[in-house]
Parts: C-alpha cells; sequence; structure tokens
C-alpha cells in the first residue's frame, strides 16, 4: 500500500503490511526512517504498486504509474476525473476500481475529505494573489489592507463553499473589501452571520457577478460542483473588462477552472497574463505548503481508508454510504453520475 503520511501505526497494528515509496515523505520532513519506526516497509514505486491491493496517493497516478496499475486494485487519491478524460479511460482500461478523496459525500452534502485542502487552498489564495497584486509580479500594484488615507483593496469571491469562506477570513483579516458570489441563498445568509456584515454577499446572477469581477482587484474562483466539471461563470468577454493588472486566483481549476481564460499552470511557473489579467491556476495549490497539507489530509482520509482495509471494499462500500459515493470507476464501468456526465460516457450505478 502506498502511503503518503504520517500517523499511520493503526495499520500495522490492525494487522496489514504498509508498503511506502522510498523518499515520499521528503517534500513534507518526514524521513524513511521515521516510516520505517512507525512500522513500514520503505521500497521503490514499482514494488508498491506491483504488491499492494490499496494505492493510496494524494493526488491521481501520473502517466507513467498508469502501467503500473492491475485489474482489482483500489485507488484511493484525489482523482478530478470530469477535468481529465485521459486519466479517466487509462483507470478505466486497467480495470481499478477508483475511490475519488473530493467525491466521498455524507448524507448533509458534506466532502469531509475535501475540507482540509480547501481550507488550506482558500487561505492560500488570498496570500498568492496578494503577492501577484505587486507590481513585479505584473499586478496593479495594489496592497490588500490599504493604508490610512488610501482605500484598500477589493476582493471578489466566486462560491461561498469552504474555500470561499476561508478566503473571506484572511481577505477580511488583511483589511480588503470583499464580496462573496454563491447560489445558495441559506450559505449567503450564513456568510453573513459569520463575518457579522464585513462581507458584501450577493446572489451571483450574471449581473452581481460582472459587477463584482470587473470591479475586482483580486478574483478568488472558488466554485464547485461535486464530481462534475467547473462551469465557465467568467467568460473571456468578463476578463477583457477586468482592471488592468487584475489578478484571478482560480482554485476550482482541478475540476476545469470557473474561467474561460483558466489553465492549468505548476507551482515552479505558477501565472501568466491574458487581456492584462494575472492568472493563478495552480492544481493542487496545497502542495506548497506540504507539512500543512500532509496532516491535515491524514486526519480525514484515514478512517475511510482503514475500512478498506480491514472490511474489503464490498464490505466498506456497504457499511458507509458516503464513502461509497467516492467510488468514480469499478471494474471498467463509471459508478459516478457527475463524472459520468461530464465524461459523456454511461453510468452504471455500483451494486455490491
Amino acid at each position: 500500500m502506498l502511503l503518503f503520511q504520517v500517523g499511520f501505526a493503526p495499520w500495522c497494528g490492525a494487522g496489514h503490511q504498509v508498503l511506502i515509496e522510498e523518499g515520499a515523505g521528503v517534500g513534507s520532513g518526514i524521513r524513511d526512517e521515521d516510516f520505517r519506526a512507525a512500522g513500514a516497509v520503505l521500497c521503490p514505486r514499482e514494488e508498491v504498486f506491483g504488491n499492494s491491493e490499496l494505492i493510496m496517493k494524494v493526488k491521481e497516478p501520473l502517466p507513467q504509474e498508469w502501467p503500473l496499475l492491475r485489474p482489482g486494485q483500489i485507488l484511493y487519491a484525489f482523482l478530478h476525473l470530469a477535468a481529465a478524460p485521459e486519466l479517466a479511460h487509462a483507470l478505466l482500461e486497467r480495470q481499478v476500481s477508483a475511490i475519488a478523496l473530493e467525491t466521498i459525500q455524507t448524507a448533509d452534502g458534506a466532502l469531509p475529505l475535501l475540507v482540509p485542502m480547501s481550507e488550506i487552498a482558500g487561505r492560500m489564495a488570498i496570500h498568492v494573489g496578494a503577492k501577484c497584486l505587486e507590481k513585479a509580479s505584473g499586478g496593479r500594484g495594489v496592497l490588500l489592507s490599504g493604508v490610512p488615507g488610501v482605500e484598500p483593496g477589493r476582493v471578489a469571491i466566486v462560491g461561498g463553499g469552504i474555500v470561499g469562506r476561508n478566503a473571506a477570513r484572511l481577505a477580511c483579516g488583511m483589511g480588503a473589501e470583499v464580496t462573496l458570489l454563491d447560489i445558495n441563498l441559506e450559505r449567503l445568509r450564513a456568510i453573513d452571520d459569520i463575518f457579522r456584515g464585513r462581507v458584501k454577499t450577493l446572489i451571483s446572477h450574471p449581473e452581481h457577478l460582472q459587477a463584482a469581477v470587473t470591479e475586482a482587484d483580486l478574483v478568488i474562483g472558488a466554485a464547485l460542483v461535486p464530481g462534475a466539471r467547473t462551469p465557465h461563470l467568467i467568460d473571456r468577454a468578463m476578463v477583457r473588462q477586468m482592471q488592468p493588472g487584475a489578478v484571478l486566483v482560480d482554485v476550482s481549476i482541478d475540476q476545469g477552472g470557473c474561467a474561460e481564460t483558466s489553465r492549468p499552470t505548476t507551482h515552479s511557473q505558477p501565472t501568466y497574463i491574458v487581456d492584462g489579467v494575472v492568472h493563478y491556476c495552480v492544481p493542487n495549490m496545497p502542495g506548497a505548503v506540504a507539512r500543512t497539507a500532509t496532516y491535515a489530509l491524514a486526519n480525514v482520509t484515514l478512517p475511510y481508508a482503514l475500512q478498506l482495509a480491514n472490511k474489503g471494499l464490498r464490505q466498506a462500500l456497504a457499511d458507509d454510504p458516503a464513502l461509497c459515493k467516492g467510488l468514480n470507476l469499478h471494474r471498467g464501468q463509471v459508478t459516478h453520475p457527475a463524472v459520468a456526465a461530464s465524461l459523456g460516457l454511461p453510468y452504471h450505478p455500483y451494486h455490491a
């Protein structure tokens, strides 16, 4: 089993053999010796894939890893298949049972495994957005907090979920003028209560969206449709009308992005400019704060993974409807309706 974090002693105590790729914890400041001390076996990547029934990763398998997967294996990772058709088809061909962390969903609609990464990404969005607004980064040269006698920067947040709320929290803390848009009125009421009027809330219809985005110094794309590709709420025409040197941080890029002009970038080259607007579109933003992200993700992923290891796929899915909603692919079929619709493939409900 490939495991990416510490805190997995329960695996070994439950009688499971834990295989970890050599050097897997380096980016998070975790040594191979730390994993060995907890009872894990360190080995090359090929051996991990070749000898494991359950493959646990943070992000989706890389193309060079696709051939290492085999029929019947359980893959447990962030997959975002709606925006990754090549990956989806590769996993369908390999006949794996793919459980996407981002679609595990409880009865109240919550996405518990997405929460810590969304909290981090939402907070980071303001940090990176503020940096991109600096003149040296191509931005307008605006300080979000302003100073006495000079107005603060204006932030528009599209989406009031976990990412949006955390972005609003940091933007307010910095003293920015914040507008948040969402289609859910109850969510806006809750946000209004939380921030006690410090965040301007608007129903997200075209007129409000147009005004908020084009007047903002910093726009945060935080829209999410669980399992599905994010719709392009911000079209090219709207981008052209944004302030010169304004910044768009599209956190939705993992699911395809909420702006027509968004395309994935990297941590090493995170930005590009379209129509004078700085775009920051890095998938897996929490990877920049790997140690924090590792421990935050461990807290929520391990309980579900232990269910899979202790009970096997069939029983674990039968016992936990939330985990069952995480199953995106099984035996060469798409088992999540939103993923199937986004990929244009038949939907086959999972049956134990």
